[in-house]
């Protein structure tokens, strides 16, 4: 009888300190606690000098900060500590009626002034009682300098259960990325609470530790009712503390951004939203000095090897764009399969040369798969692309390598098999690049 007693009084108290609810239906690491959880680091500002952090809490954590400090072999690097007050921000989960728990504090910190290609530790919490663990990593150099980085397709489905194992294969691969891309659909149901739960349970510290780049699919978008338009995640811009693009739509802030890292440019776009908007925003970013190598990835595949897909106004406004000033490489998802081409340098006469103008990839990292219409990728002869290599029904991560003047391309499977590879070498000078 005691011990009933006692659970009965446990549970009450556990009611009362997470927000007087009963979190009826929802499994323990669903429910936000005054413990930080959920942590994602991002890009915010130059890489070399600055990250964002963002967690999650819940509503009794009223006030939060980070703590950072470079970090030394001694246990005693946490003496020389800076702690930086958060923004924090409550989101009631119950706009949507996908969810049960009601309202929760999303915590961001910018972390500025910080020495470039130096490791760094950081924490989060309340200040006093409640902390996470000290987690690492480390800024980019501020001159040009060889790194890797990840690229995964769509999670969307059996994240926690199916997508774990091939970000968790990721990192076995490349422990030291600089950064991964996420191409969209990380989940399945935009506003669903219980989905982004296990995104974050799946990556678990890795979010925290890998800077990250999400990019905006279409399931991050939804309705909250039939007779209301679709809208971003109600935790999207809560959860990712991502650039800010002031010469863009408010609709688009945090979803369309630029990251330079080490002598690259990822620009960000969102292939679901006005997309007309972008245009002279991912000129800009492209004519802009200072980048040797040029990365652009967004969600819909431009050259999409799925059946009855067809992004054709990318083709028809963005290829233009990427052709002229010579981007390397764009990064894709959305077609649940797998598919690598390029397209060749058009020659004075019209034919195609021996070198490149961009490498196109399509890719998958969840448990989701769809057939490939060869068909279809061969009718985009006419905008000269050219495939190079399929898959179907393969979970997939993919690492880049970026060297002085190769770009090295793997894609590998969630058994961490080697599946394809291409080298994309480039002469400076010139301009020319070839692939291998």
């Amino acid at each position: 009888m005691k011990n009933i007693v006692l659970n009965l009084l446990i549970l009450s108290f556990t009611a009362i300190a997470w927000g007087h609810e009963t979190h009826e239906g929802l499994r323990h690491w669903e429910i936000a606690s005054p413990d930080p959880d959920r942590i994602f680091l991002s890009f915010y500002g130059d890489a070399a000098t600055s990250r964002a952090v963002t967690w999650r809490t819940d509503t009794s954590i009223e006030k939060a900060v980070a703590q950072i400090a470079e970090s030394i072999a001694s246990p005693e690097f946490d003496q020389q500590t800076a702690t930086i007050e958060a923004r924090t921000e409550t989101i009631d989960l119950n706009q949507s009626s996908d969810n049960k728990q009601g309202k929760v504090n999303y915590h961001s910190v910018i972390f500025n002034n910080l020495k470039p290609d130096t490791l760094y530790a950081y924490r989060v919490g309340d200040g006093e009682n409640f902390w996470s663990e000290w987690i690492q990593f480390k800024t980019a150099a501020a001159t040009e300098k060889p790194f890797s980085f990840v690229y995964f397709g769509d999670a969307q489905n059996g994240v926690l259960s199916h997508w774990s194992r091939v970000i968790r294969m990721a990192y076995q691969k490349a422990p030291d990325a600089a950064f991964a891309i996420h191409a969209g659909d990380l989940i399945n149901h935009a506003h669903r609470d219980m989905e982004w739960s296990e995104w974050f349970k799946a990556g678990g510290w890795v979010h925290g530790q890998w800077t990250g780049i999400p990019v905006l699919g279409n399931h991050e978008l939804a309705k909250f009712s039939e007779d209301t338009p679709r809208v971003v995640s109600i935790l999207w811009r809560p959860q990712f503390t991502l650039p800010l693009s002031p010469t863009l739509p408010e609709e688009l802030q945090e979803t369309v951004y630029t990251v330079d890292y080490q002598g690259l440019r990822v620009i960000v776009l969102n292939s679901m939203m006005d997309t007309k908007a972008q245009n002279a925003y991912l000129e800009q970013q492209l004519q802009r000095p200072g980048a040797k190598w040029k990365v652009v990835t967004c969600h819909h595949s431009i050259f999409s090897p799925a059946k009855k897909r067809n992004f054709a106004y990318a083709r028809k406004a963005w290829k233009p764009l990427l052709d002229k000033y010579g981007v390397d490489l764009v990064l894709q998802g959305h077609d649940h399969t797998y598919a690598r081409g390029h397209v060749p340098v058009r020659t004075a006469d019209g034919s195609y040369g021996d070198s490149i103008e961009t490498m196109y990839v399509t890719s998958v990292s969840g448990k989701k798969m769809y057939d490939l219409s060869r068909e279809q990728l061969e009718s985009y002869a006419v905008d000269g692309y050219e495939s190079d290599q399929t898959a179907v029904k393969k979970q997939f991560f993919q690492v880049i390598n970026v060297t002085d003047n190769q770009l090295i391309y793997e894609a590998y499977t969630a058994d961490g098999k080697l599946y394809d590879k291409a080298v994309i070498t480039k002469d400076f000078k010139t301009g020319k690049k070839t692939l291998q």
